[in-house]
């Protein structure tokens, strides 16, 4: 884990928090090599790496299927959740205090962990995501019990143009008495992307103000797409 957790430390985080300030995302280019996202693309399958399996057009979710690790995670995707972070909370903490949110996130992902599983939230929330040509996900937040951390990062772990078609990250902000806002995150393989699980404060003439984002993948039109999900908080 020792490359991934340089890279974490390598990103602009200035210019990362900037981004989440100014529109709720913000790209982490080159996070996994190649190899790791065909190794972690690999996984996915019946076993015991994971604890369900989710077919999405059972739930009305759309079309596609997920998967959630179990404990304990594969190194990888626990250290990227170890290393992620430290370099997050801060995020958080600031939007929680600009929102008037009084609840504040420990330094280390360990001690937000003891929180979770104290109030009951035990699951792990890491998933690894599956789709083929026509498959898509409904917009959506990832929100599974009281305490919720409010950033999650997705990598993408296949090559668009190349492995598949299509099936495009896309974000939508509602905004207070305004019309809902798109936006489409160009990723590459191994590129990964962190945004808002719910809402974020935004700068108003008033001062800040709350709004909503929900996060989904369009339509595939050919292939198959993997993607790794990272959630900070666990599920009761």
């Amino acid at each position: 884990m020792t490359g991934v957790a340089k890279r974490v430390d390598a990103i602009d985080w200035p210019a990362a928090r900037a981004d989440l300030d100014a529109h709720g995302w913000a790209m982490l280019p080159y996070l996994l090599t190649a190899e790791e996202c065909n190794a972690t693309a690999a996984l996915y399958g019946p076993g015991d790496t994971f604890r369900s399996h989710v077919v999405m057009a059972r739930h009305g979710f759309g079309k596609g299927e997920y998967r959630y690790f179990a404990y304990p995670l594969p190194p990888l995707v626990e250290g990227l959740r170890t290393a992620l972070y430290p370099h997050l909370a801060p995020i958080a903490n600031h939007w929680h205090e600009r929102l008037g949110v009084d609840a504040r996130f420990p330094d280390s992902h360990a001690m937000f962990l003891e929180a979770c599983h104290a109030a009951g939230q035990r699951r792990p929330t890491p998933l690894l995501l599956q789709y083929g040509a026509g498959d898509y996900n409904c917009l959506h937040q990832d929100l599974y019990g009281e305490h919720v951390f409010p950033l999650q990062v997705t990598i993408l772990l296949s090559a668009p143009g190349e492995d598949f078609t299509g099936g495009e990250f896309v974000l939508i902000e509602q905004r207070p008495r305004m019309q809902s806002r798109a936006e489409v995150v160009p990723l590459g393989k191994g590129d990964a992307v962190v945004f808002a699980v719910n809402s974020r404060p935004q700068k108003g003439t008033r001062g800040d103000y709350r709004v909503a984002l929900r996060h989904g993948v369009s339509r595939l039109h050919s292939g198959h797409r993997h993607t790794l999900g990272v959630i900070f908080h666990d599920a009761a």
